[in-house]
């Protein structure tokens, strides 16, 4: 029988779309020993969890916690419980993961509505006006911080909007939770979800999620049982609220996780997070300029955190993006769905937002693009940045 060796992967800087590296204090608590899910010290740490996570999506909804598991389970959450067949849920869609909404709600035997705006561009609330008049939704489902293009949706006045039609705002807020202003009750954003591997600087695991009075109304009006038995939200809040009824075993190192990652966000101030991130947006966008990439994202919405810019002509996607894995240990992502071999997706989140990263990030880039054939003057990326930086 062969066994394998010791687990020592060649080190990696993660600046794709996610996981980004882990901050190394969520790393440290994750080797803190194991207790029991329903140990009262641990209960406790549930409790500061949940008080943290409101902060951080700024909201006082009461049913606030992570779902045991990633990302998307927070999406599906939403959708099956918010969802009964024959309801009507319009669905935006501008990028990949709204059309993985698209495809969630679809089995949810709801009255799916698809709204589609080019890659790379944002809905307009008149234009989202428009069709709520005309379809009345219980639901309207869209996208924040759309990874696959790097636009970033205003919600201002869609939350408004939505409750004139006493619809239902839900939103993905997996790329924008710990990295832009999220601000759920003053925007009027009924249920949202988030993952831990972005911008609060942990590994995947766990998928944040919040609904508003609004929301719970719906869900314990409901006539048929919820589709998902795990993600039931009518028999998961009573773990997490002050019955502590048994319904699964918590991931008990990924709460010590999200609970630091949740501190040193709080630690820093949202405000101060938000900034950060904007200053090493703009340091990375003047170096990719320099560099001859250009943006996917409208201009007047891009995202900080996620630099999505189109690939060279006659530039293979796969040979740049192995050649930084290899050389220098960087991983970029590539394009998703009408984006796929078209477009590199760099992140720079939570933890990864620094100026370090964004110069080393610039300079391999350089390296790689010259070494296929781009007429890149030496250094241009760094001294756009530095440019940046000193401006």
């Amino acid at each position: 029988m062969s066994i394998p060796g010791q687990l020592n992967p060649s080190p990696r800087i993660l600046l794709g779309p996610g996981p980004s590296d882990a901050h190394p204090r969520v790393l440290s608590v994750m080797s803190t020993p194991l207790m029991g899910h329903l140990d009262p010290q641990f209960l406790t740490m549930m409790n500061e969890v949940q008080d943290m996570l409101r902060q951080a999506f700024i909201t006082k909804n009461h049913l606030t916690f992570p779902i045991s598991a990633t990302g998307m389970a927070g999406m599906e959450t939403c959708m099956v419980n918010l969802l009964e067949p024959g309801d009507k849920i319009i669905v935006c869609v501008k990028g990949f993961f709204g059309v993985r909404m698209f495809e969630i709600a679809q089995r949810t035997g709801a009255e799916v509505i698809r709204l589609d705006a080019p890659w790379g561009s944002v809905f307009d609330v008149n234009q989202l006006r428009d069709v709520l008049t005309k379809v009345r939704p219980k639901v309207l489902a869209i996208v924040h911080a759309e990874t696959s293009t790097g636009a970033w949706q205003p919600l201002e006045e869609v939350g408004k909007l939505c409750h004139e039609f006493d619809t239902l705002l839900l939103t993905d807020a997996v790329t924008s939770l710990g990295c832009i202003p999220v601000k759920l009750d003053e925007w009027g954003v009924d249920a949202a979800f988030s993952c831990t591997q972005k911008g609060l600087s942990c590994p995947p695991g766990l998928s944040p999620v919040t609904f508003s009075p609004r929301a719970v109304e719906a869900i314990t009006s409901r006539k048929t049982k919820v589709q998902s038995w795990y993600l039931d939200m009518g028999m998961v809040q009573k773990y997490w609220e002050s019955d502590r009824h048994y319904h699964h075993t918590a991931p008990i190192t990924m709460i010590y996780a999200i609970r630091e990652g949740l501190r040193l966000l709080l630690e820093e101030g949202l405000e101060a997070r938000w900034a950060r991130h904007q200053l090493h947006h703009k340091a990375i966008k003047a170096g990719l300029a320099a560099l001859g990439l250009d943006y996917t994202a409208d201009p007047k919405h891009q995202l900080p955190q996620l630099n999505a810019v189109k690939i060279p002509a006659g530039v293979d996607d796969l040979t740049v993006r192995k050649k930084l894995l290899n050389d220098f240990g960087i991983e970029i992502g590539g394009g998703l769905g009408d984006f796929k071999g078209k477009v590199w997706r760099i992140g720079i989140m939570g933890h990864n937002s620094r100026a370090n990263n964004v110069l080393l990030v610039l300079g391999a880039l350089e390296q790689c693009l010259t070494s296929v054939g781009c007429k890149i003057a030496p250094g241009a990326g760094v001294a756009a940045a530095n440019a940046a930086y000193a401006g």
